[in-house]
């Protein structure tokens, strides 16, 4: 499963096998008053286990679902609940709890991202309100909590990493080292002291976890989730500072240092070509099936990406002027399959579209970036020159390309697999 996908609902389903009811307090009462459109005490739960705004019904349940869903909650619930039978929830909840304090642990506590953290908080002060792991994960809140001018709010995710590299690499081309040498080694040394040294403890891949020796993550070194993009970015500009004089922008890292990261990079390739952005992908497509957002699709398992296929294919075309022994067949035919998957998810107006919901300019950049690092240029690539063409007739009088379609993102537009653009 996506991690994303599994580590929502792990500890969702911990508190809901548990039956968690805490003590209803004065502000309960008011939440309860302010959040639900008629009487708390006279909702009828099991009529609204399936209704939802019709705003937000992007991804409508099939009957097959329906029934699925229905049968868990009306025939399965009331046998798990009694004896033998409990057992086996007992012992499913110690699992689940498990992995809980696993990927805790190996995230400093941070966990994978602002959904998580709070539920898996909550879930470690169920199981002990006064126990240590509760208390762990309350000095990590600063993580995602900044004051705004307006108030406190809480962030997403921490993004030092992933901004950190388009940065360097927009400095660097600016060609004006005499100038910023100091702040050039500062941002080296921290892309240095951020990479991930070791893989998760233990069993790992028993914990359903894969390797993160040698990678970087979106944010910073505690939080140890390797992501294809970020690792490959940060890749790019180490071996941009490791190919320039020491005495400018710093040392460079150790070859082992590159080496892991070029393995992590090979090892999240899939069969088709493509990159999945955290884990190797694994999933078959009917596990969609199962999914029971109505919001949202394509978030049951990985999927592969134009943007992180790109990113892959440049820094392991770098990495080869530096290292140009290492690996060397793996890598020529990584390149050579990542190039070949951008090629054919390619759009018949020759666009590519972003992921994250950005818009198809944003994806049509990375991956033309993506071809030329794999050696694709106009004259002997076809899916080059259907792209430069799309970016030539979609430009604007006034020059410009038009903002970046984050409204997907907002829910105002959905992107459909079908037409060519979705403006």
């Amino acid at each position: 499963m996506l991690c994303y996908c599994r580590l929502t609902y792990l500890p969702m389903s911990y508190l809901y096998g548990r039956k968690f009811v805490g003590p209803i307090t004065p502000l309960i009462l008011q939440l309860r008053q302010e959040l639900h459109t008629e009487p708390y005490n006279e909702i009828h739960w099991s009529k609204k286990r399936h209704l939802c705004a019709k705003e937000d019904l992007h991804y409508p349940h099939t009957l097959l679902q329906i029934l699925l869903w229905d049968s868990l909650h009306l025939f399965s619930e009331p046998f798990i609940n009694c004896w033998p039978f409990n057992k086996l929830r007992k012992k499913s909840l110690k699992v689940a709890m498990d992995i809980i304090h696993y990927e805790d642990e190996s995230s400093r506590y941070i966990t994978i991202g602002c959904v998580e953290k709070p539920l898996c908080m909550l879930a470690c002060w169920v199981e002990d309100p006064n126990g240590i792991y509760f208390k762990k994960h309350l000095a990590r809140i600063d993580d995602y909590v900044w004051v705004g001018e307006d108030g406190i709010k809480m962030q997403g995710f921490g993004s030092q990493v992933w901004d950190t590299n388009f940065l360097l690499q927009a400095l660097l081309a600016s060609n004006l080292y005499d100038e910023i040498g100091l702040t050039l080694m500062k941002g080296h040394n921290f892309l240095k002291n951020s990479q991930v040294r070791d893989n998760p403890s233990g069993d790992f891949k028993r914990m359903f976890r894969h390797i993160s020796k040698g990678s970087w993550t979106f944010s910073d070194r505690d939080h140890g989730w390797q992501v294809s993009d970020c690792t490959a970015e940060s890749l790019k500009c180490c071996v941009n500072f490791a190919l320039m004089a020491p005495e400018m922008v710093g040392n460079k890292m150790e070859d082992e240092q590159f080496y892991d990261a070029v393995n992590v990079l090979l090892s999240l390739q899939s069969k088709n070509g493509g990159y999945t952005v955290w884990e190797p992908a694994g999933g078959a497509f009917w596990w969609e099936w199962l999914n029971p957002i109505e919001f949202l699709e394509d978030l049951t398992i990985e999927y592969e990406h134009v943007e992180c296929t790109s990113s892959s294919i440049q820094a392991l075309a770098i990495f080869k002027k530096l290292y140009p022994g290492h690996r060397k067949i793996e890598i020529e035919n990584c390149i050579r399959k990542a190039a070949k998957f951008i090629e054919d998810v390619q759009y018949p107006d020759g666009s590519w579209y972003g992921s994250w919901g950005i818009c198809f300019f944003y994806g049509t950049w990375f991956a033309l970036s993506g071809l030329k690092a794999a050696g694709k240029n106009f004259k002997n690539c076809l899916a080059i020159r259907k792209g430069v063409e799309f970016l030539l007739k979609t430009q604007r009088e006034d020059g410009g390309w038009g903002r970046a379609i984050f409204l997907v993102l907002q829910g105002y537009i959905r992107p459909s697999k079908e037409k060519n653009r979705i403006w």
